[in-house]
């Protein structure tokens, strides 16, 4: 399929065929492809860890009930900001290493270790299979850590199920162009876009979803961040 046809028809999938293995030739595809996204200064601040073990993925499912694809997929990737990396090179160079000072150097990597996965996507689509990105893995971000033997320095991001679809699924509608797309500068918008988006989602009646849109994330930011995200970002020494 060319590139601009998966892109335009991309659509989460959930549901997977479980005795469907994914090749050798087609996994590596996708992790070429992931591999070969853009990253600041060609600096690749991520990792990719390739989870196929079925004892982890299950301790996976254990922490993120709601999520059972992570071990009914093929195969089941993660994605992480590594700045363990340009630890090992400025221990080389015997020079400082001060990220934990300002916030630049977390965006960077967050950055990279995201242009890698939606590579992973495209890849997947291409090859005609289907994939669901999982950031509910930050839920319990030091669990996830420590069953992926992570070092300082590394944060996972997201993680992604990969396999062969078994129910069908429609190109999910996405917000109106003009509360999206700015020229030049930002441009403020009527907020009865928004509810019109709400509508539109209504009118998709997806499962899963209990709520409006707009009110779902208004729900959803009226509560604190999760602040095991910053515990772990000190632990894992991003921050003093």
């Amino acid at each position: 399929m060319k590139a601009l046809e998966v892109l335009k028809e991309h659509r989460t999938y959930r549901n997977f065929d479980e005795n469907y293995q994914i090749t050798d030739d087609e996994l590596q595809n996708i992790l070429q492809a992931s591999r070969q996204a853009p990253s600041w200064m060609n600096g690749q601040m991520y990792s990719i860890i390739v989870v196929k073990d079925r004892e982890i993925r299950e301790k996976m499912v254990a922490l993120n009930p709601g999520n059972p694809h992570m071990l009914h997929s093929s195969v089941f990737l993660v994605f992480v900001a590594d700045l363990k990396r340009t630890k090992k090179v400025a221990e080389h160079y015997g020079v400082d290493y001060p990220i934990n000072e300002g916030l630049d150097p977390l965006i960077t990597a967050v950055t990279d270790a995201a242009l890698a996965l939606e590579n992973a996507v495209i890849a997947t689509e291409a090859l005609g299979l289907g994939a669901v990105v999982v950031g509910s893995i930050r839920k319990d971000v030091a669990e996830v850590s420590e069953l992926l033997n992570l070092p300082e320095y590394v944060l996972p991001i997201a993680g992604l199920s990969i396999g062969k679809p078994n129910v069908e699924m429609r190109s999910k509608p996405r917000l109106p162009e003009e509360a999206v797309i700015h020229y030049d500068t930002y441009q403020d918008y009527d907020y009865q876009l928004i509810e019109d988006y709400d509508d539109t989602m209504e009118k998709f009646a997806e499962a899963r979803e209990t709520k409006i849109w707009s009110k779902k994330f208004a729900d959803y930011f009226s509560n604190k961040p999760n602040q095991k995200i910053d515990e772990f970002l000190k632990m894992k020494k991003f921050f003093s």
